[in-house]
């Protein structure tokens, strides 16, 4: 059995007590609310309904009723949770509950923070030597969860998985994989694996170090799976046999980042441009028109609710003696001027950011960190040095970076190609807190 797999049992007796508390407060609430709807609903059906459902009357309505309070009432209980510890010992009290949660949209409506993915064995930092395929027999991890700082849990790729692979990202809890026509996810998590169809052989994606991303959560019926090369996407649908190929019109640039804002998909270039990819009724893509008024350093997309946020790494002068220090300034793109504009956000309010070095990983935003330890205004940075004792960066959002962690950003500069050699820490909420869309 995969360790990952082990994790309900490990990581299940942590933390139960507080939303076992707030499970009853919650249920004794809404027990009293159900208990007068359905009362009133017996005799208060609206004719409407009659008209339009297949069967009618006071206990259709009743059952409708109590299906919708049961979601709220699930997702008031969720939304009080603290930690991934919290989320597992309330899945696994009732099969029901995990069904249920499993159809609820996306994982930002959580509160708790992500998990810390850290690979096994030295740190490694991008374009440390050749890129050449990771070996996949020695590829090991734990996961953290900063709110539990304590207890970790040991993860690998499942055997009898292809050995050699080129990394391309990690998309809704899966680690993306790549080795010529051979494509492999693996649940980070549970260990569990994938197996795609194989690729066409002009995909020449490790070679070109590509990126890869789901478009939503693997159970869902909608989940397609994008892998990017210079010039071609790749598109295969969760369950079926084949690959579709579709061309990009990027000047030959490389895709650095993607993320999925208000059901649309945003990708960024190497020269920092910003387009928009939609796949249905049919494959296009489009770039956005941005007000260029200045070029970053380093940049990161982050959603954040109903705002797309951008990081960006750049030089502060007025430190002491006269120096210059490197700090985060914070963006939200307005859409509703022509061309858009990155609008300066002066602090994050009750918000902290969660960014992977690596962009072919995911970006985080959490509410109210307090409730878990975490300090609003203030963005973690996944592992960025080879101390030992380091497991993530806290930044202050306008204060100053440390040195460390500016030489560390060097090597994930957007002037360089990632490594499809290296797989870096990272952020990650495991696939099983998704829903089916």
């Amino acid at each position: 059995m995969n360790q990952g797999s082990l994790g309900y049992l490990s990581w299940y007796n942590s933390g139960t007590t507080k939303w076992f508390r707030s499970v009853a407060m919650t249920i004794q609430y809404f027990s009293r609310e159900v208990t007068t709807v359905e009362r009133t609903s017996k005799n208060a059906c609206p004719a409407s309904a009659s008209t339009s459902l297949p069967l009618s009357g006071p206990h259709v309505c009743a059952d409708l009723l109590d299906s919708l309070l049961q979601e709220i009432l699930l997702h008031e209980i969720i939304a009080l949770f603290d930690s991934f510890h919290d989320f597992l010992a309330f899945i696994g009290t009732y099969r029901s509950w995990r069904a249920a949660v499993s159809t609820f949209p996306s994982v930002h409506t959580f509160s708790f923070p992500p998990l810390h993915f850290k690979p096994d064995g030295p740190y490694v930092h991008p374009h440390s030597g050749p890129i050449k395929p990771i070996l996949l027999s020695d590829c090991k991890w734990q996961l953290s969860d900063p709110s539990k700082k304590n207890s970790s849990l040991a993860c690998s790729v499942p055997k009898n998985s292809p050995n050699k692979m080129h990394y391309l990202g990690c998309s809704y809890g899966y680690l993306i994989f790549s080795y010529k026509v051979h494509c492999l996810l693996v649940d980070v998590y549970t260990g569990s694996k994938v197996m795609p169809p194989k690729l066409p052989r002009n995909s020449d994606l490790g070679y070109f170090c590509g990126i890869g991303i789901l478009t939503a959560p693997s159970i869902s019926p909608n989940s397609r799976l994008l892998l990017f090369s210079r010039d071609s996407m790749f598109e295969w649908q969760v369950g079926t046999n084949s690959w579709s190929e579709h061309t990009l019109t990027l000047d030959n640039e490389r895709i650095y980042q993607i993320v999925f804002f208000k059901d649309d998909i945003f990708v960024v270039d190497a020269v920092l441009r910003l387009h928009t990819i939609h796949l249905t009724p049919q494959f296009s893509m489009q770039e956005i028109a941005i007000k260029k008024e200045f070029v970053p350093m380093n940049s990161w997309l982050v959603v954040c609710g109903d705002m797309l946020l951008l990081i960006d790494q750049r030089f502060s002068s007025g430190g002491l003696g006269g120096s210059s220090n490197t700090i985060f300034r914070v963006s939200r793109l307005n859409f509703s001027v022509e061309p858009a504009k990155w609008v300066k956000l002066e602090k994050l309010d009750n918000y902290a950011l969660f960014v992977s070095p690596d962009r072919r990983n995911p970006t985080f935003c959490c509410m109210s960190p307090e409730s878990w330890g975490g300090k609003s205004n203030y963005i973690y940075f996944a592992r960025l040095t080879e101390d030992p004792d380091e497991t993530w960066t806290a930044v202050e959002f306008g204060q100053p970076v440390p040195d460390s962690a500016v030489r560390a950003m060097l090597f994930y500069d957007m002037s360089s190609p990632p490594d499809c050699g290296v797989l870096s820490s990272l952020w990650v909420f495991p696939s099983l807190v998704y829903g089916s869309g």
